[in-house]
């Protein structure tokens, strides 16, 4: 199992919790997905990551496809709740972030949650992945100082064949 970490932060090794919340959704990408790492207050992720998922709300959203029709439902200092709905098959994704503060407030450490509400989509095509992943892109986070991402396939899934381009 290959894990893809991005940039030099220190990371956290995976428990046995991690395990299981992986296994108790079949098609889902769990936390740390996004054990991101950023070089920056969780202030400026929440902004970063609230502002993008709005930008994103419409069906026909200046991005198109996958990056649109995000929903923003709950947010606060700590802990951002959206959905996401794919567009031709109208399937719909439950994404949760929690931001924990790190490094005396500099930096923001995030594990994030994206989970298929339909039981049955046996292969994703690491379309929940990609739900996260959109978003930091797409809000420029993964261009800050210190961001870092850890994932593997064993987290999420069908994430080393996901095309974030198209999903």
């Amino acid at each position: 199992m290959e894990s893809l970490v991005r940039s030099s932060a220190p990371s956290r090794p995976l428990g046995l919790g991690d395990a299981i919340k992986s296994q108790c959704r079949l098609f889902s990408c769990v936390a740390p997905w996004l054990v991101e790492y950023f070089g920056i207050p969780c202030h400026d992720v929440y902004d970063e990551l609230v502002s993008q998922i709005k930008k994103w709300s419409k069906a026909d959203c200046i991005d198109g496809g996958e990056k649109c029709m995000y929903k923003l439902e709950s947010a606060n200092a700590h802990f951002i709740k959206a959905k996401h709905t794919t567009p031709v098959k109208k399937y719909t994704e439950d994404l949760n972030f929690r931001l924990i503060p790190y490094l005396l407030d500099i930096g923001c450490h995030v594990p994030a949650l994206s989970v298929s509400e339909a039981w049955y989509t046996l292969v994703d095509y690491g379309t929940n992945y990609c739900n996260l992943y959109n978003l930091i892109d797409g809000s420029g986070l993964n261009m800050v100082p210190g961001y870092k991402e850890m994932t593997n396939d064993f987290i999420c899934t069908q994430h080393s064949s996901a095309n974030c381009t198209i999903f």
